[in-house]
């Protein structure tokens, strides 16, 4: 078994001069189909992200000590435990509100809904407050490192901006579709920035599924959400 994690470790594709490690591949696959899952509001989403977001920590986290001359991945490694986090949060929330509504394993674990203004304006606030505060951290973590300030402040507010997607989404919120676009608006050339350009790619094409899942949520909450508010509120409290 450890010989063949040491083999995907360091494993890899040569793609337009990049080595791609198959790790890396088989992570955002993973990742992928977690996205899929959560379009159609299954509970598997979460276990499979997870699994994503493991193998991900392996490779963020390698291409950070191994830097050279690239620059360190602390945001797209230390999110992946982050993700971990929420995402058992999220698996723990959509199961709980499957079972008060019948446990039909056929169904839609949850019905979406707009988040109120308030809620809004908590994410937000969280967002802005939390990328400042995170960007110092990382900058004093990696100030050996040969990065522009300005990476930083990139590298927070992807960090930052996909924690709380992640809660959004498990709270059923459409928003939280919102929060990807513009997490992958600066995380994809930042991405390429690092020279990390396959799944730079990857991330882009998850960009336009990202605005498909938004629409088919929001139609879901127009045709779904009268008979699924009384069920969610029931079934989970905060």
């Amino acid at each position: 078994m450890t010989d063949v994690l040491r083999w995907l470790y360091d494993a890899s594709i040569p793609v337009a001069g990049y080595q791609l490690q198959w790790l890396e591949l088989i992570g955002v696959v993973f990742g992928l189909a977690s996205a899929i899952l959560g379009m159609r509001r299954r509970v598997w989403a979460w276990p499979i992200g997870i699994i994503g977001n493991v193998l991900l920590f392996f490779v963020y986290i390698s291409a950070t000590f191994d830097a050279g001359d690239r620059t360190p991945l602390f945001g797209q490694s230390g999110r992946q435990i982050f993700f971990i986090l929420t995402s058992a949060y999220g698996w723990w929330r959509w199961r709980q509100v499957r079972r008060g509504s019948g446990g039909d394993a056929s169904a839609p674990a949850i019905t979406p809904r707009w988040a109120t203004m308030r809620e809004r304006v908590g994410l937000v606030v969280v967002w802005l407050v939390g990328v400042a505060a995170v960007q110092w951290v990382f900058f004093t973590i990696g100030a050996g490192w040969p990065a522009p300030r300005w990476y930083y402040w990139c590298d927070a507010w992807i960090f930052m901006g996909s924690m709380l997607a992640t809660y959004a989404m498990a709270r059923g919120w459409n928003e939280f579709w919102l929060a990807w676009i513009a997490v992958d608006l600066v995380g994809v050339p930042l991405l390429w920035n690092a020279q990390r350009v396959p799944t730079a790619v990857l991330y882009a094409f998850y960009s336009g599924f990202v605005i498909y899942g938004f629409l088919v949520w929001v139609r879901a909450t127009r045709t779904e959400r009268g008979r699924g508010d009384r069920v969610e509120d029931e079934a989970v409290v905060g």
